[in-house]
């Protein structure tokens, strides 16, 4: 019952940063399950990195643009004959409100609660998991997870399309995920005996987050067992790494990226830095259980590795075309695999889409998540927003994978069973990440 989809969790996401420890072998093949064990790619208790590749975008266009929407420009509005917001629509909200007020039995809802529900309910009414609406609270939220400080269980999650709940993509080394025996692709069916089903990701989360030493308990759901567990999770703070470098055998420098935060690319720069002051002969890139993040900052990631050229353009429903490209004057001098799962998606994607089609490196796993689809925050004069999904991105070669994902060089599914089988945790896709880079060093 594990499989695929993302956000992040930690202080709760959809990122984390990094140290590098040869414990993180065991936290490596947590998110284990999910490289190739079953059918794959926030941290929860954070948000911030999404399953998606969100643009932050605050500017004034779009907020000339949301002014208008609001009332800066009724006489324009009103020439739209076709507008949802009729007079009849009106009518019938106010109706809505009379009977709600006349005859709702249980607890009493606030009007802010009805309008938000309306407002959530038009973004739902899209059928799009990446698109939703965030009251002022919740956008605040949002926009401070991408610091990597927060109080949560520090797991890394997305949303799972095959059942529609949130799915951990990846515990944190020493957090309180790990210390209560969650694992990748374990999908959260309750929180606290409250079903989470049909529930945004953001949603889901903030029934996790909490106030530190404070208990969660969820229901989730493993491929492994034949019942549900229930498993009881202290919230804590949680730092959420990022990024963690380590040296193997053999000049073989080791790379995780857990997910793409605004932090993420400096501490991306530091641990290549790391390992060309090791003298790296050659680079493993682990992209497994890595949910996304930020455009921007995977941009400026492949700019330390990437030749000179196209790295990813997007395109709207008008057919604009936005271009991201690389001078070529950071490219990386050594041999590259590129360690990928279906638990990868998003900004994941952008990056090892790109290394493919340069052909600078060898992609080891299994097929990728294929979110190839971009979203943005549409930002509102009263603190509130919009996330909505406003273009298609596409590979240096025009490739969209939305769907689809991007097939490895070396197809290699992650044996599970002999990882949770053994005290020693062997990572045989990482192991044969080392054996292809082993013969490019050679070559």
């Amino acid at each position: 019952m594990e499989r695929n989809q993302t956000y992040k969790d930690a202080a709760e996401d959809n990122g984390a940063f990094g140290q590098e420890t040869s414990g993180k072998r065991a936290s490596r093949a947590e998110r284990g399950s999910g490289h190739g064990l079953f059918l794959a790619g926030l941290i929860t208790g954070i948000g911030g990195a999404l399953l998606i590749v969100a643009i932050v975008y605050l500017g004034f266009g779009l907020q000339n643009f949301t002014e208008k929407l609001q009332g800066g420009s009724r006489e324009a509005l009103s020439t739209e004959t076709d507008s949802v917001a009729s007079e009849d629509m009106v009518s019938k909200v106010k109706a809505l409100e009379k009977a709600i007020d006349r005859y709702y039995y249980l607890e009493e809802v606030s009007d802010e609660e009805l309008r938000t529900g309306l407002y959530k309910g038009m973004m739902e009414a899209l059928g799009d998991p990446y698109s939703e609406y965030y009251s002022a609270e919740e956008l605040d939220t949002f926009l401070q997870d991408t610091e990597g400080l927060y109080y949560g269980i520090g797991a890394y999650m997305m949303l799972d399309t095959q059942t529609g709940l949130p799915m951990i993509t990846d515990v944190m080394p020493g957090a309180p995920a790990e210390a209560a025996g969650l694992r990748s692709n374990d999908i959260i069916y309750e929180v606290d005996g409250v079903s989470v089903y049909g529930m945004s990701l953001d949603e889901a989360i903030s029934l996790i987050k909490g106030p530190e030493a404070t208990d969660v308990v969820l229901t989730v759901v493993r491929e492994s067992e034949s019942d549900y567990l229930e498993v009881t999770v202290t919230r804590a703070q949680v730092e959420a790494p990022t990024v963690t470098v380590e040296m193997l055998e053999d000049g073989m420098a080791y790379i995780e990226v857990s997910e793409f935060d605004t932090v993420t690319v400096d501490q991306f720069a530091d641990a290549l830095a790391t390992a060309r002051g090791k003298h790296m002969k050659g680079l493993i890139l682990d992209l497994r259980g890595n949910p996304g993040g930020s455009l921007d900052a995977v941009v400026e990631m492949c700019r330390m590795l990437l030749p000179k050229g196209m790295i990813v353009y997007t395109e709207d429903k008008n057919g604009k075309r936005d271009e991201y490209t690389c001078d070529g004057a950071h490219r990386l001098e050594v041999p590259l695999v590129v360690l990928v799962d279906g638990n990868s998606a998003s900004a994941s994607e952008i990056m090892a889409g790109a290394i493919k089609d340069y052909g600078i490196g060898t992609l080891v796993g299994t097929t990728t998540f294929g979110k190839g689809i971009v979203q943005q925050i549409v930002p509102f004069r009263d603190g509130s927003a919009i996330k909505i999904t406003t273009s298609a991105y596409y590979t240096p070669k025009g490739n969209n994978i939305h769907g689809t994902g991007i097939s490895p060089d070396v197809e290699c599914p992650f044996d599970g069973e002999a990882y949770y089988g053994s005290e020693d945790h062997p990572d045989n896709q990482l192991e044969k990440a080392k054996e292809v880079l082993a013969d490019l060093i050679g070559g």
